[in-house]
């Protein structure tokens, strides 16, 4: 009988081997083989050099996922790895989803996106806040636009993952037009690009400047609640509404 594989899913945070979890490194150093995305394997190569790598390219989210769970199945120990958190928009789910073989696999959580780049920010995420990602490739753009419209209502900070690309490059001016129906022009917004790689940059604007700004895939959005304020050039929400 074949001996039982061991498979990590981890989260290697937003991009720099500082940013990633001592955990996470170690799970790396336990693994005979790491999986994952091309650009991510990128992002932790040089850091683990003596590592047999294989990767898929975009949009091959299913195919790797069952290239690792073979793998480990075959007795080896394997890490999938995700950018950001294993869980929050990962490959957690979908290694469980698959998993057929008796194969140990252990999650690996990891500072995902809202954290690393509401760091950059200040304290955009004082309060309760909601991720909403725009990417319609799994989800219908009404149903979107159904969770914009509701977090917007109740006052909540929202992130926005994957806010622009080729194919969407007015998405997110969409998404600010339906939040306007019930926040403020002047509701504070911050942009962090490429948090943890050399070109790092945040901005600081108000909700009718991000309608017209132009961002990219490396870019998480952040629209303040009605108590998000500017401070010494940050983004900071309070931690609870104060009536006076």
């Amino acid at each position: 009988m074949n001996k039982t594989g061991k498979l990590y899913v981890v989260g290697i945070g937003p991009g720099s081997y500082e940013d990633m979890t001592i955990r996470a490194i170690n799970a790396l150093k336990d693994s005979e083989l790491i999986v994952g995305y091309t650009v991510y394997i990128d992002l932790i190569r040089e850091h683990f050099p003596d590592k047999e790598m294989l990767t898929t390219p975009m949009r091959k989210e299913q195919e790797r996922c069952q290239m690792a769970l073979l793998e480990a199945g075959k007795g080896k120990t394997v890490s999938m790895v995700c950018s950001g958190d294993s869980g929050v928009y990962g490959m957690s789910g979908l290694i469980l989803e698959l998993a057929d073989i008796d194969v140990d696999i252990e999650i690996i959580p990891g500072v995902t996106a809202a954290l690393s780049g509401g760091a950059l920010l200040g304290a955009p995420l004082g309060h309760d806040f909601a991720v909403i990602s725009l990417s319609d490739l799994l989800t219908p753009m009404e149903l979107i636009e159904e969770r914009l419209s509701m977090s917007a209502k109740a006052d909540m900070v929202i992130c926005l993952y994957n806010p622009s690309s080729k194919k969407r490059a007015d998405y997110l001016k969409r998404a600010c037009e339906i939040m306007l129906e019930y926040k403020a022009p002047e509701t504070v917004c911050g942009l962090a690009r490429n948090v943890g790689r050399a070109e790092e940059d945040m901005a600081v604007m108000t909700l009718e400047t991000l309608k017209n700004t132009s961002v990219d895939m490396f870019t998480t959005v952040y629209i303040g609640n009605s108590m998000t304020r500017t401070i010494g050039g940050r983004m900071v929400t309070p931690r609870g509404y104060r009536h006076e």
